[in-house]
């Protein structure tokens, strides 16, 4: 694949290119190799606060822009977005290490998904009602919230910053994107075409660097009116401190831990199926990861034989006939291998995977082979934090009853799947199971633009992105009154 990433990444702030005031860089490497991709500015204060400066600058005029502009400037965004659809998806793919294939569809996604806040621009409701009062009318109206700082995660990069980028620009906000440290060059390209597509200069900014040192200031000092991240729940902890010390708006989508259930008369080769995919797709770098397999009983000896022959089939590599790449950074690949290593050495039974690969084409990049657990208690560490890769534990449940309470014995709520040919049994666990999202008969993840995501617990703070319910978060509703004198005429002459 062509080089499509400039040795340098640098901010995006004021409609241009923009170095760390300091000079300094950061090294990406490839997750697939290990090599020097590019370097990106390392950004801190100085930077963000000229970012911010930029976006509030910008953003009265984009305000007074009436919605369906707004919208109409959107779409075009996405037309160029679409044109360039390729290239995006070679720097994802190159950033990443995922296939070219994997990117396209994530590209095309997230072009879907601008297309629908595009044309939210005609839809942007507010309500008229009833008043208790003679001879007054009441209403509400959106008003932009200002300034939006977006902190996005690397796993699926341009999905991640359309869904948040498009939200907060249709409800006529300027925006302030602190690009993941491990994708640089994605939210870089897609501010560079945004402009070149009509979004006004100052109005998307980009800020790149280390997230202690340029997320962390957006967070704690800038002059920003509504924050949305995207990360892991203990960031999102302290995130939540801080806003709350501040009284800013945030949004917060955390981790997930998602069971997936397989029942004693679910179609197990369509089970098998999607509990791979939900496991080890995008290399189980995904929020809504199927991580905890609970099976039940009767079937489970025949679920595990099946999943292991699956798991053991898998292709890793950055190709369109691979199954699964590289996690995306070393830091991610050690963590993770250390936590089966602590989890073996607790009891654990490794039925496959728990390495880093060794064949002579990946073993310099970050892969992690497929991993299955079994033995795992259900309240081990491993059982109960994240960690973002393809690490999946088969606990076994008698029934219905206990796997619903395995389902629920987590600090996360994010997904949860079951797999029954049960109408019963289906709806009863759609309705009970402690999750933002409920699947049946599918994979954990997935989520398409008009619909609300989120979780519960320790996944989020109850907000939602995307769907319309994203436009509550970048929007403040605002009460309008008209008292009218019925005496008076319309010529104003009694």
């Amino acid at each position: 694949m062509a080089r499509l990433i400039p040795s340098e990444v640098y901010n995006w702030i004021a409609g241009g290119e923009a170095p760390a005031a300091s000079g300094e860089t950061i090294a990406k490497l490839s997750p697939h190799n290990g090599r020097l991709l590019c370097r990106l500015a390392r950004s801190g204060w100085d930077e963000v606060r000229a970012a911010v400066a930029a976006a509030r600058a910008a953003q009265p005029a984009w305000a007074a822009t009436p919605a369906v502009q707004r919208g109409y400037i959107l779409h075009q965004v996405c037309n160029r977005l679409e044109q360039r659809a390729q290239e995006i998806a070679g720097i994802v793919a190159q950033e990443t290490g995922k296939s070219l294939a994997e990117a396209k569809g994530e590209t095309g996604g997230a072009i879907a998904l601008g297309r629908f806040f595009a044309g939210e621009g005609q839809r942007l409701y507010g309500r008229t009602t009833t008043s208790g009062t003679a001879n007054k009318y009441a209403m509400t109206v959106r008003v932009p919230c200002g300034v939006a700082g977006l902190i996005v995660a690397a796993n699926t990069p341009i999905a991640n910053v359309a869904w948040k980028l498009f939200p907060a620009l249709i409800c006529g906000n300027g925006v302030v994107l602190k690009a993941a440290e491990d994708t640089p060059a994605t939210a870089w390209i897609v501010a560079k075409i945004a402009e070149e597509a009509g979004l006004p200069p100052g109005l998307c900014n980009v800020v790149q660097g280390l997230g202690p040192e340029a997320g962390a200031p957006l967070a704690e000092r800038a002059d920003i009116d509504v924050l949305s991240f995207t990360g892991s729940s203990r960031v999102g902890r302290w995130l939540a401190e801080v806003a709350g010390r501040r009284l800013l708006k945030i949004s917060l989508e955390l981790g997930g831990k998602n069971p997936l259930v397989v029942c004693d008369d679910a179609d197990l080769e369509h089970a098998v199926k999607w509990a791979a995919l939900s496991a080890f797709s995008n290399a189980g770098q995904r929020c809504a990861s199927g991580s905890r397999l609970i099976v039940f009983e009767a079937v489970y000896d025949q679920f595990k034989q099946m999943l292991l022959d699956k798991a053991r089939g898998l292709r890793l590599g950055p190709s369109d006939l691979d199954d699964l790449g590289p996690v995306i950074n070393q830091r991610q690949m050690d963590n993770m291998l250390a936590a089966v290593q602590e989890a073996v050495g607790r009891g654990a039974v490794r039925l496959c995977g728990g390495r880093r690969a060794s064949a002579p084409d990946l073993a310099n990049g970050f892969y992690v082979q497929p991993t299955l657990l079994e033995g795992v208690d259900p309240e081990d560490p491993i059982s109960v934090n994240e960690l973002f890769g393809p690490i999946a534990c088969l606990y076994k449940a008698v029934g219905f009853a206990e796997a619903l309470e395995l389902a629920n014995r987590s600090p996360y709520g994010l997904t949860a799947c079951i797999h029954t040919q049960s109408f019963d049994r289906a709806l009863e666990f759609a309705h009970r199971v402690q999750a933002g999202v409920a699947v049946v008969n599918m994979g954990t993840y997935g989520s398409e633009p008009h619909m609300p995501f989120g979780g519960v617990k320790v996944s989020g703070n109850g907000t939602r992105e995307p769907g319309t319910e994203a436009l509550d978060i970048y929007s403040e509703l605002k009460d309008i009154y008209l008292g009218v004198n019925p005496q008076v005429s319309p010529g104003g002459r009694p």
